[in-house]
């Protein structure tokens, strides 16, 4: 499965020059995984609940080029690999407009507790889940 949203580039988002501020970019990146996750049946607030988290491990993150004040953009979002230890996901930003690449991203997550202990291996069902989101994205198979 494959996610995609459109925002528009607004002044909070750019530094004093009218360009995205970096710390724009990530937060567009983190909003794109909660949503693949949201999709996929993943509520994060009811994982916390029975006492699953998933913080990023790795991130990287590949500058391209800037957007602008009042540009609109594309951020995809699809998972890449889940192999019962960690998940990764693989992301761009574009340009709704010329398709011109800002960002290439990949993140690994894994499933820790409240506590902070790494599980062995990530529950069942989220593992099911992320397996079925990655069978069903043209761009992972």
């Amino acid at each position: 499965m494959k996610h995609t949203f459109e925002t528009k580039v607004y002044y909070a988002d750019t530094d004093a020059y009218g360009v995205v501020w970096h710390g724009s970019y990530l937060r567009w990146l983190e909003k794109g995984r909660v949503e693949l996750c949201d999709a996929l049946g993943l509520d994060l607030i009811a994982m916390k609940k029975v006492d699953v988290l998933l913080p990023v491990t790795n991130m990287n993150v590949r500058y391209k080029a800037s957007a602008r004040l009042n540009d609109s953009i594309i951020i995809e979002t699809w998972l890449e690999k889940c192999n019962g230890l960690s998940v990764t996901f693989k992301q761009t930003i574009k340009s709704k407009e010329t398709q011109k690449t800002f960002i290439e991203a990949v993140f690994d997550v894994v499933a820790i507790n409240e506590a902070g202990k790494l599980y062995r291996r990530m529950p069942v069902e989220l593992v099911e889940k992320l397996t079925k989101g990655i069978e069903q994205c043209p761009v992972c198979v």
